[in-house]
């Protein structure tokens, strides 16, 4: 059998990570790794691959950056000429970014079956081009690996053949697991107070007036505990667009930094004493490390980290973070709960399904 892996950005690395280890134990499985090139820079891509002991890529498509149509169309073209000379017998994609439906789509044209890692999150926020990304990809694929049961709620009311789902656990939470006791060894942050920030959605960097307000946000929550910011390239260069850097300059406890290899951004969270983010793995992660978690974004495709988790969403509402922030502070957050198959175990899942499955 022989089985092509996508990846394209770091929340895929992190996810193929147990995967291709666990498929590498299967010697009748012929596994080739393709790097579509959607994050190529060292922090954003290259460390990911030696911290996480990921095999280099057997193939580079060297797409970069670009519009959304710009990326689909190029992965597209190249993934094709991959797919015409390699010709496996399953292609599999990870997440919700654009080389994940570009490469099913391609696969699913040439008639190449398509096994989807992580299907059935939604946010029903059609606004969100990582939504779009995965409702068309779950239209397309064969095997749909879930993460958590409401997905297959989601993917049933959309009309996907229960026989297609598979309940297998987080690849994420494997990987997270597997590199715990290495990340605890490191020193990230020097101090011992601290909250971690992250910010990269376009709904928040990408509008002046949301990126403000999130300044607000922060020179008042700054005032109470430091706040460690490893900085995005895209939020970093729509502060200079939009000439707010000299307001960053002047909130003195706020530590800015480049982006994080993997081990190190894991050992930030641990140490912190919450996380503010609007990524949608972060909050898989904390709810795993049991850090309490604002979400500063109106929905989330992983309602269990909520649910289950030490997660809350707040949007921009300065009076809802403000209440968490107060009640985190003074030692009162509602703990994380053990979620369901988030247990290190999802690639051995998935992979017994892929060898016990008829793939042809």
């Amino acid at each position: 059998m022989k089985i092509i892996s996508v990846v394209g950005t770091r929340p895929n690395f992190v996810k193929i990570a147990s995967f291709a280890k666990e498929i590498s134990k299967h010697t009748e499985i012929n596994h080739i790794l393709v790097h579509t090139g959607q994050h190529y820079d060292e922090k954003m891509s290259g460390s990911f691959f030696k911290e996480l002991e990921i095999p280099e890529p057997n193939i580079n498509l060297g797409i970069g950056s670009g519009s959304h149509a710009e990326q689909t169309g190029k992965v597209m073209m190249e993934f094709e000429k991959v797919l015409l000379k390699e010709n496996p017998d399953l292609v599999m994609v990870v997440g919700d970014v654009n080389s994940t439906l570009a490469c099913a789509l391609t696969a699913s044209k040439l008639g190449i079956k398509v096994a989807h890692i992580e299907s059935g999150l939604r946010s029903f926020d059609r606004e969100m081009p990582e939504e779009i990304n995965r409702v068309l990809t779950d239209q397309i694929s064969d095997y749909l690996f879930i993460t958590e049961r409401d997905a297959e709620k989601n993917l049933l009311n959309e009309g996907i053949n229960k026989n297609k789902i598979f309940f297998v656990g987080n690849l994420m939470i494997d990987t997270l697991l597997m590199h715990k006791e290495k990340a605890s060894k490191l020193k990230t942050v020097k101090e011992k107070n601290y909250a971690v920030l992250t910010l990269h959605r376009p709904s928040n960097v990408d509008k002046k007036e949301n990126l403000e307000t999130i300044l607000e946000i922060m020179n008042e929550l700054q005032s109470r505990i430091k706040i460690f910011w490893p900085i995005h390239p895209r939020t970093r260069n729509n502060l200079e667009k939009f000439g707010l850097n000299s307001k960053l300059n002047t909130m003195k406890n706020i530590i800015l930094s480049e982006p994080l290899s993997y081990l190190e951004f894991m050992n930030a969270m641990m140490n912190s004493k919450m996380v503010l983010t609007d990524s949608g793995g972060i909050q898989e992660e904390t709810t795993v490390l049991n850090i309490p978690c604002i979400t500063m974004r109106e929905n989330t495709e992983r309602p269990t980290t909520i649910s289950n988790g030490t997660n809350t969403l707040t949007g921009l509402d300065k009076n809802k973070i403000r209440k968490i922030v107060d009640s985190v502070l003074n030692g009162h957050f509602d703990k994380s709960n053990k979620v369901e198959l988030w247990d290190g175990k999802a690639a051995e899942r998935i992979v017994n399904v892929i060898k016990n499955e008829k793939i042809n």
